[in-house]
């Protein structure tokens, strides 16, 4: 992928279907701390506590990921796959019970109808499996290296790609 948007980077796919697509991007932290924008959210989010980059398309709407350790309050948790799932953050924190952590994304990563799959067919992207622990990894800015060490083959042996190969 030659979009610097898109350089080394994580997308947690919330959405694909035959209208598009859209995700988070997981890899890009900003400076902006979470407490700033939603102060009642802060004790929830996770190291490193600031909105994340979620992606070059309407940077100023926000989405949050959060996982669960258990039962979430249903009305402001809603489920994508497994314990990982959207939060409203418009809820009153102290009604949720049951949360790892979270996360909030300024901005998404989204597809037009027929645009993913066509960059998937050009092989442009790599399609793992989500772990909960990449939502909320301590070092974003690592989690691309660590995605692709776990996975078999010649494509776990990406880990050891230089993040400026020019430079070597």
């Amino acid at each position: 992928m030659t979009d610097p948007n898109f350089a080394f980077t994580v997308i947690f796919m919330l959405e694909h279907d035959p209208e598009g697509a859209l995700g988070v991007v997981l890899t890009r932290p900003s400076e902006l701390p979470m407490a700033e924008l939603f102060d009642q959210w802060g004790a929830h989010a996770a190291a490193p506590a600031v909105v994340h980059r979620g992606g070059p398309v309407s940077p100023s709407s926000v989405i949050s990921l959060a996982v669960a350790n258990g039962t979430v309050t249903p009305t402001a948790f809603s489920p994508v796959s497994g314990r990982i799932g959207t939060i409203d953050l418009d809820a009153d924190p102290s009604d949720i019970l049951g949360l790892q952590g979270l996360r909030a994304f300024g901005g998404y990563a989204g597809w037009s109808s027929g645009q993913l799959e066509a960059e998937l067919h050009g092989d442009a992207w790599l399609v793992v499996e989500a772990r909960a622990h990449d939502i909320l990894h301590p070092q974003p800015e690592t989690l691309w290296w660590e995605v692709v060490g776990r996975q078999p083959g010649a494509v776990g042996l990406l880990r050891h790609y230089p993040e400026e190969p020019w430079l070597n």
